[in-house]
């Protein structure tokens, strides 16, 4: 690593490193906000677009993480899940207050595996999977009661907690990352920032102004 002065070799905090691919730093970057982060470091804020191209944005939680990219879990009929079917592309934005960082990132979507989902389902909570089952997501519903007699419902349906079947309709997507920028908070507003682009499968990184 060229490092002089507590600065990197395009003259960014040591933070940045000088590392070649953005996953290897994004990793470093992700184990800080797990030892410093109070609550969910990994909650990212998720991108989509339905078919009239409005935004849509909600937080979900990163479970998977490779040099292929970033998954989460969701039920593919709820909004979010319709969205990307029909637009498979989304960003990511993850806000680590404790650390002062940001890092966004952009790219297509695929669906993970079965065997990838059925192990990270199989690895839930009982009332987790129960919830999946229940859980009709952004339908519209008419009163709470009747959310919570489908959970019960389910509950007496499955009654061997070590055996609930993953739903059809629940499943993970990965995003694929074409983008990923690193953000650093700095005094004034002098913030730091690098981004990393993929062009025929090599990165390359540049600087932001902030």
């Amino acid at each position: 690593m060229n490092q002089k002065n507590g600065k990197n070799s395009l003259g960014l905090d040591s933070c940045f490193e000088d590392q070649g691919n953005p996953i290897d730093l994004f990793k470093k970057w992700f184990s800080e906000a797990e030892k410093n982060e109070i609550n969910d470091p990994n909650a990212f804020a998720v991108g989509t677009a339905d078919k009239n191209n409005q935004p849509n944005v909600r937080m979900v939680l990163l479970k998977g993480l490779s040099e292929k990219g970033f998954v989460f879990y969701t039920n593919f009929n709820s909004q979010k899940g319709k969205e990307l079917k029909s637009n498979p592309k989304a960003s990511m934005c993850f806000h680590w207050k404790s650390l002062r960082r940001q890092v966004r990132i952009l790219g297509k979507v695929e669906e993970v595996s079965r065997e990838e989902s059925d192990k990270y389902y199989n690895s839930r909570p009982f009332k987790n999977k129960i919830g999946a089952w229940a859980s009709s997501q952004s339908e519209l519903l008419d009163k709470r009661e009747t959310f919570l007699n489908k959970v019960k419902e389910f509950e007496i349906k499955f009654k061997n907690q070590d055996s609930v079947p993953r739903p059809p309709n629940w499943s993970g997507w990965r995003v694929i990352p074409n983008e990923i920028e690193f953000w650093l908070d700095g005094e004034g507003r002098i913030h730091e920032r690098l981004v990393y682009l993929r062009q025929n499968n090599k990165w390359t990184k540049k600087l932001l102004y902030p």
